[in-house]
């Protein structure tokens, strides 16, 4: 991958941001109440929802960082970690929610002094991580929280189209998380001489040189993971865990900040299922989607779009815009030269 100039770094950052922007004003234009801006006070109790909020975007970075630290056996030092972990969160918004920042960590980590095979093997690793969190966490959020409280009441069309579509992105992530845990830690061999089948068919011969080096990758993790004992396994879930709680706690942060009276479990799912369901957006980091998608599907919960509207606002600068600008800081000197082991 060649240079990036900053020139090109704003241009990959400016149309997500239009995105989001563009329809924030379009919702202030069809849901602005003057009225609602009462509950909007500046207080001491939403200062310290807003300073709890950026604590738990700490968290999230933390949690990531120490999970890179961990996997690479602390070959990588907590400040190249970040670095890694910046890079693939600016990645991830400015591509579509369905490519993510995991596709260039391969990437990013063999910038930080790992090489290409090893950093493919804990790029797979993380993958898999990230996805058994969804698939152990989902069962336990249903057994404790009603439906109507998770997905809204009252027959409303988009929160019936949010259950849809959360169970069905929820169905594709356990059969993913399926394949992987076969194929880097069960049974890689099954996986490799399926895959080799199936890309030996005529219409998928192009892909199968792709296909054989995604396998041979997979039987690298394979091998790789196996040497590691509980307490590593331990660290890293834990490590992910701490990620992506501390994602769903900035969201409670604000409520609890702006909106009181609102159950923090309620908000907490709801964050589950707002993330499952950006996973398929088609544009760069759920910019526009998100906003809108935040705004009403907890609108029943704050009272006033107007309002929910806000909170999404601040929601997305500190878990979106933040990545943004910090990629076109680190980004242009973190193509054009190699980056120093510190």
């Amino acid at each position: 991958m060649a240079s990036i100039s900053l020139k090109s770094t704003l241009l990959r950052a400016v149309l997500p941001a239009a995105i989001g922007i563009a329809v924030v004003v379009w919702l202030f234009a069809g849901d602005f109440n003057p009225d609602a801006w009462q509950q909007l006070r500046l207080t001491p109790r939403t200062v310290t929802g807003l300073v709890l909020a950026m604590i738990f975007v700490a968290g999230r970075d933390f949690g990531l960082t120490w999970r890179f630290r961990t996997i690479t056996d602390g070959s990588l030092s907590w400040r190249r970690a970040l670095r890694v972990d910046l890079m693939c969160a600016f990645t991830s918004a400015v591509t579509p929610s369905a490519v993510g920042g995991s596709a260039l960590a391969v990437f990013y980590l063999n910038r930080e002094g790992v090489d290409v095979g090893r950093a493919t093997t804990l790029t797979l690793t993380t993958l898999l991580l990230d996805e058994m969190f969804f698939v152990v966490f989902c069962p336990l959020l249903v057994a404790v929280l009603p439906t109507d409280a998770l997905f809204g009441s009252g027959g409303n069309t988009l929160l019936q189209g949010v259950q849809w579509v959360f169970w069905t992105v929820y169905a594709g992530i356990v059969v993913y998380s399926a394949i992987l845990f076969t194929g880097i830690i069960a049974r890689p061999e099954w996986v490799e001489r399926a895959v080799d089948r199936l890309f030996a068919l005529r219409w998928l011969l192009r892909w199968r040189p792709g296909a054989q080096r995604m396998t041979a990758n997979m039987r690298q993790t394979a091998a790789w993971v196996r040497t590691r004992g509980p307490r590593w396994w331990m660290q890293v879930f834990g490590a992910t865990t701490v990620s992506w709680f501390s994602r769903y706690f900035v969201v409670n942060a604000l409520f609890w900040g702006f909106i009181p009276a609102a159950s923090g479990l309620v908000v907490f799912g709801r964050q589950f299922v707002v993330w499952v369901v950006l996973m398929i957006s088609p544009t760069p980091g759920g910019s526009g989607v998100s906003e809108w998608l935040f705004t009403n599907y907890y609108g029943d919960l704050v009272g006033s779009l107007s309002v929910a509207l806000v909170i999404a606002t601040v929601w997305r600068v500190l878990s979106y815009y933040i990545y943004l600008l910090a990629g076109v800081c680190l980004a242009p000197s973190y193509f054009q030269k190699k980056t120093s082991k510190q």
